[in-house]
């Protein structure tokens, strides 16, 4: 909280100010303090904002808290242009080709300058190279004897399976194809993770990697050779706002130990610690901190049933749950406050409705995470709000559909007949049309709160919590168990809450309405 937001708000201890201004000093003083870390949705971020994290704990410097896995490029820099988040892990290659839009990879001080304009900066270099990468299986590629990317061009045959972030990257798929003149089509897009147990089932022949990714040994991978020399070095930095060393300065001198302490082979091997052996990125940051090396400890494997009830009712099961409930009934109310009135103006104003139905339906043809990275340079957050916003944009379209269809399978007879006594058009509607229009009403919003169930998981692709917390790192890690343990809890909510809605209605409703509620609810 800024420190004279904080004095504003105790206005009526003016006779004090002197000691009001003070206490909200010390406020502003212990919020600014905490280091907001951010990072992207791979393992390796989730690994080195972790590590940020315990650095700067361990040596006393002040609080720091980590939002994982906020999405893509475009989505974690618009956090940090925002003030969202202090920093997050990137990388050299990827600041110049996406961030500058850059032809070539600047040295750090002219990356610095460039970056100025943004109000950000790249520092501290943690000392390795993850550079992008295509790789191939090793029997396949010793087959077809191919061994760098140039000979990829008399492979046209060969199915690719490339992440989507890496086919609209500027340094990606669209420029590789064009460096080495490359026959294949624009293949479809493949979550990162994923494309790992595509290759190793023979699904696609070649994939898109990170030089430190740890299953490219495990699954004996080749990694073609770059012979044109495409891809630029892409040295893991701290990306951050260019206040950040005098906004922060105990933390800023803590970050400066994490210099040139991670090489390629001890970053391989966290990444393995965590996809490979199941180890939680808190632990495997520990080891780091205390000097061990990750992968030094055993896990339950996956499959064990005790592991798989663990992951499910683990600890933040409690936390995960009142954030998912908050994000679907908090947008769920703000839904039905804006869908009825306008489904009532649809029925009043007929020229409107036609142009209030498709704008609704409209928002509904909008991927999420879109709206998602749209709604965050324009809130100027992450987090709760933008997904609030959004959740409740999309559980919109139910709502004011079936108040215009509830409202107009009114018989116009009964609205006729109500005006002729004498009631006046605010009393008829509130009277006799909407408690007609009712069951149908209620079916929508039914449908509304279901559907924010599923959706809300997408929530936490921008740091917003629930359960799509478990479904992401899941993601991340091609972990099957985090992954149902997300979308299982996610399932018994949205059944819990249809029962919770078919009971309520058995209990408010007349049997009458009761029975139009459910003929609606099957519709």
């Amino acid at each position: 909280m800024h420190p004279f937001r904080f004095a504003g708000r105790r206005r009526w201890c003016r006779g004090r100010g002197l000691v009001a201004l003070v206490f909200s000093l010390a406020a502003g003083t212990a919020v600014a303090a905490t280091l907001q870390v951010g990072s992207k949705r791979f393992t390796e971020s989730y690994i080195l904002g972790e590590i940020v994290v315990r650095t700067v704990r361990a040596g006393g410097a002040g609080e720091a808290t980590h939002q994982r896995g906020l999405g893509n490029t475009a989505i974690v820099v618009a956090a940090l242009a925002a003030g969202r988040i202090d920093l997050y892990p990137e990388y050299t290659g990827t600041i110049a080709r996406e961030i500058l839009q850059l032809d070539h990879v600047p040295s750090l001080d002219d990356m610095n300058r460039r970056l100025a304009a943004l109000g950000l900066a790249a520092s501290v270099p943690l000392g390795f190279d993850n550079a992008y990468a295509l790789a191939m299986r090793g029997d396949e590629a010793r087959r077809r004897g191919i061994e760098r990317l140039s000979q990829l061009r008399d492979q046209s045959g060969l199915r690719l399976g490339l992440s989507p972030e890496f086919l609209g990257r500027a340094d990606g798929w669209p420029g590789l194809r064009r460096a080495y003149d490359l026959p294949q089509a624009t293949p479809q897009g493949i979550d990162h993770a994923i494309a790992y147990e595509a290759i190793a089932g023979r699904q696609v022949d070649v994939i898109d990697v990170y030089t430190t990714d740890a299953r490219i040994e495990s699954l004996d991978l080749v990694v073609l050779t770059d012979d044109a020399g495409y891809f630029p070095r892409y040295d893991a930095v701290l990306l951050h706002r260019a206040d950040l060393p005098q906004r922060l300065p105990a933390q800023w001198r803590a970050l400066q130990t994490l210099q040139n302490r991670i090489d390629l082979k001890r970053m391989r091997r966290m990444n393995a610690a965590a996809e490979l052996e199941g180890q939680d990125f808190a632990t495997i940051a520990a080891r780091f901190d205390a000097g061990g090396q990750a992968g030094d400890a055993t896990t339950p494997s996956s499959n064990d049933r005790a592991g798989w009830l663990s992951r499910l009712f683990a600890p933040d099961l409690g936390r995960l749950t009142a954030q998912h409930l908050m994000l679907v009934f908090g947008s769920l109310a703000a839904s039905i406050a804006i869908g009825v009135p306008l489904g009532i103006l649809a029925v009043r104003r007929p020229a409107a409705g036609g142009v209030i139905l498709g704008i609704t339906g409209l928002v509904q043809t909008i991927p999420a995470l879109a709206m998602l990275a749209f709604l965050i340079p324009l809130t100027g957050r992450i987090g709760a709000l933008p997904a609030f916003i959004a959740l409740s944009l999309y559980a919109l379209l139910p709502i004011v559909r079936n108040t215009h269809t509830g409202l107009m399978q009114v018989p116009r007879g009964i609205s006729d007949a109500a005006r002729s006594l004498g009631l006046r058009p605010r009393a008829v509607l509130y009277s006799i049309e909407l408690p007609m229009a009712t069951p149908t009403i209620v079916a929508g919003v039914r449908t509304s709160a279901v559907i924010g169930v599923g959706t809300a998981t997408i929530a936490a692709f921008i740091g917003a919590g629930g359960f799509g917390e478990r479904i992401v790192t899941g993601l991340a890690l091609n972990d099957h168990t985090m992954l149902v343990a997300g979308a299982l809890p996610a399932a018994a909510m949205a059944l819990a809450i249809e029962g919770g809605f078919a009971a309520t209605q058995r209990w408010w409703l007349s049997p009458g309405l009761r029975t139009g509620v459910e003929s609606g609810a099957r519709r």
